[in-house]
């Protein structure tokens, strides 16, 4: 079976509400990102970082998957599918994807402050300032902020290399080092790009364009691969 890889970005969970830091203003929610998403920022107030937090995580388990994410989920019954995804959210699994690996952690989990790896399920919906790890440290969520090491990147990498149909969804290629992982891809596999503003990949082979949002783009997307065929 062919392995299809899907790279995903903040794109195709807007179609499922969610808003993100690269919204035109600049701001997450009203918050400037360096506010709430660094080390540092942690370290200033704890208490803001964890309350904008677990607002964040309401407002994504009160969210749906979309169609995009659902038929990406189906494209399991055609090909071998491996999920890469810079985003936080669920979305994904819910939809039914069984192979997806998060770039940037995943807001349902929480995390030691102390050792990254050390996470642990999420009861409901909050962390609470004194929840303690098994080392003693508090729990903070489990989201790689601004200035943090990427620790999923290398196995991202290898996924890429052993694409042999890559896929690339609601993402502007701003953001290292995800955006360095087309790099990995070999140069004569088929690579679709599904966004209303293509980011500039001109200087790879076997590029299809598609201009479109994330639900429409991969209703195309399966028409290409399956439907057709």
């Amino acid at each position: 079976m062919m392995k299809l890889v899907v790279l995903t970005g903040a794109g195709i969970s807007a179609e499922s509400g969610l808003k993100t830091f690269r919204d035109s203003d600049g701001l997450w929610e009203g918050y400037n990102v360096y506010d709430v998403a660094t080390p540092e920022a942690w370290e200033r107030n704890p208490e803001l970082v964890q309350a904008f937090y677990n607002e964040r995580r309401k407002q994504i388990l009160a969210a749906e998957p979309n169609r995009a994410h659902y038929t990406l989920a189906e494209l399991e019954k055609n090909f071998d599918v491996e999920i890469i995804t810079q985003n936080i959210d669920d979305l994904h699994e819910r939809a039914g994807s069984s192979k997806v690996t998060h770039l940037h952690g995943i807001i349902t989990k929480s995390q030691s402050n102390r050792k990254s790896d050390l996470t642990y399920p999420i009861k409901g919906s909050e962390i609470k300032m004194g929840e303690l790890c098994e080392l003693g440290t508090q729990l903070r969520p489990h989201v790689v902020w601004f200035g943090e090491a990427v620790p999923m990147i290398e196995v991202a990498a290898k996924i890429c290399q052993q694409a042999d149909l890559f896929v690339l969804i609601g993402t502007s290629l701003a953001v290292y080092p995800a955006a360095g992982l087309i790099d990995f891809v070999p140069s004569m596999a088929p690579k679709y790009i599904i966004d209303p503003k293509t980011p500039d990949v001109r200087r790879y082979n076997n590029i299809v364009n598609i201009e479109k949002n994330a639900v429409s783009g991969v209703a195309d997307l399966k028409k290409i691969l399956v439907d057709e065929k």
